[in-house]
């Protein structure tokens, strides 16, 4: 069956159209914090809607690496399918479809980068950049990213982690569920009129993927800067740790909202 064959768990149908770009996620961590909303809140562009469970608002580091990356009808490239990535985010709505806000992604391809700035309108920042297994079977990795983009400011995540128990699916209505089921992303756009005002239009990009194969986790943090970097200050308590060890997906262009 192919992948866009299994849509049942779907919030949403698929977008008309072909997907145009396929991914690999490997090893991914899902680490989440709950934060005051308002402080969330204040960080998001003026057209997105900040998303929240029982009332607090989410930001998640998700570290992990691709492979696989590629255009539709193109093989993949080896100097540019298979790097590490990093994310720190946040859950939104607009229109009432729930998806993803990214305050920044990191990648240690800088071609990437370049790409998803110009393309996809997203933070995306250059950054030196490993992710290796380790522990006494294998299963565990340690990850470290240092950035090196000078349109950011400094940022550090040092970490391993792992996962410590057996694949699971979320259910619907579980905190879990709310914070990985979700098949879209948001941006803003900057425009300008023809008096030279500048305003953003807001953009959804969608994607599609299976259920996210969850396993409870562990996480060891060195450092950890990130969030501090985009003005964040994570609360002074464990993350709520989850870990994937892959998934395949695919993605659409991003377009504009038409509101």
């Amino acid at each position: 069956m192919a992948l866009v064959d299994h849509t049942a768990h779907r919030p949403w149908p698929l977008p008309r159209g072909p997907w145009v770009m396929r991914q690999v996620w490997h090893d991914l961590l899902f680490a989440h914090w709950p934060m005051l909303a308002e402080t969330v809140r204040a960080a998001l562009p003026r057209g997105i809607e900040l998303d929240v469970f029982d009332g607090e608002a989410w930001l998640g580091i998700v570290p992990f690496r691709m492979s696989g990356v590629r255009l539709r009808y193109t093989p993949p490239l080896p100097w540019l399918s298979a790097f590490p990535e990093l994310n720190l985010r946040t859950y939104v709505r607009v229109d009432d479809k729930p998806g993803v806000y990214f305050f920044c992604l990191e990648a240690g391809n800088p071609l990437a980068v370049e790409i998803a700035r110009r393309w996809y309108r997203l933070p995306y920042y250059r950054a030196d950049m490993s992710c290796a297994p380790c522990g006494a079977v294998g299963d565990d990795v340690h990850y470290e990213h240092v950035r090196t983009d000078n349109r950011g400011v400094p940022a550090e995540l040092a970490v391993r982690y792992g996962p410590r128990g057996d694949v699971f699916a979320s259910k619907l209505g579980s905190l879990e569920h709310w914070l990985t089921e979700r098949y879209c992303l948001y941006t803003v756009k900057p425009l300008g009129n023809a008096r030279g005002d500048a305003h953003a239009s807001v953009m959804r990009g969608d994607i599609h993927h299976p259920p996210w194969p969850l396993q409870p986790a562990v996480a060891e943090f060195d450092r950890n800067t990130l969030a501090r970097a985009h003005g964040f200050e994570l609360p002074d308590r464990a993350p709520l740790l989850h870990f994937a060890r892959r998934l395949e997906m695919v993605a659409w262009p991003i377009v504009r909202i038409d509101r």
